[in-house]
């Protein structure tokens, strides 16, 4: 299957996207992995893109998508993909299409994981990273340290990354909600979209999207 995931910061799109594409035997592709595994190979994309970022500039589009290209035309995903991240607005989400028509191929489906708008700013808001170790990420209202401020796992002190605050998150939904929100029209448009609710348990968003994707088959 080839699909696309779409929604808004803190909907889950990373968690589900891992837990769907193992279910489903597929890769994962998203925007954030490209971009690091470019630049860290050094690929001429990969420093292309760099040299933007270096700038403080936004990496164009054509950039993008050629490195989407570039992996969707790998061995393991001649069976399919889920991309994560890409498209992030209308430009590219037509760029792909003419991109997956020369290739002979078609999206399956686009997955949109919806989530109230508090939801989401209290999911992100909430969190808490290890100044010592970044992969130990609590929660002060689902998974919260026993006690406050101090990693369960290392001692290290907890704090809340300046991308995590509350004005932070409500300006990246704004973002959202202007550039890649629109892309939801477009593909429904061509009857491929699924809309998931993504509030509840982990497992439970995961079943939902699941028996969506069967009844798209």
């Amino acid at each position: 299957m080839r699909i696309v995931l779409v929604g808004p910061p803190g909907a889950g799109k990373g968690t589900q996207a891992t837990r769907l594409a193992e279910t489903l035997h597929i890769p994962h592709i998203s925007t954030g992995d490209l971009f690091r595994a470019n630049i860290s190979q050094q690929t001429e994309l990969g420093k292309l893109a760099k040299s933007y970022m270096d700038a403080g500039n936004l990496v164009p589009d054509e950039v993008t998508i050629a490195m989407a290209k570039d992996r969707m035309e790998q061995p393991d995903a001649e069976g399919g993909f889920l991309l994560d991240g890409f498209p992030r607005n209308v430009s590219q989400a037509e760029a792909l299409d003419e991109l997956l028509e020369t290739e002979d191929m078609k999206l399956d489906a686009v997955l949109d994981l919806e989530a109230p708008e508090d939801e989401v700013v209290k999911r992100i808001a909430g969190r808490r990273v290890c100044r010592n170790d970044s992969a130990h990420v609590f929660h002060v209202t689902y998974t919260p340290p026993k006690k406050e401020g101090v990693c369960d796992i290392c001692g290290g002190e907890l704090y809340q990354r300046d991308d995590d605050s509350e004005e932070t998150v409500r300006k990246r939904l704004e973002v959202y909600h202007t550039q890649t929100e629109p892309i939801i029209d477009y593909y429904k448009s061509q009857g491929l979209v699924a809309t998931i609710a993504a509030t509840g348990p982990v497992d439970e968003v995961t079943r939902r999207a699941l028996e969506a994707l069967k009844r798209d088959q």
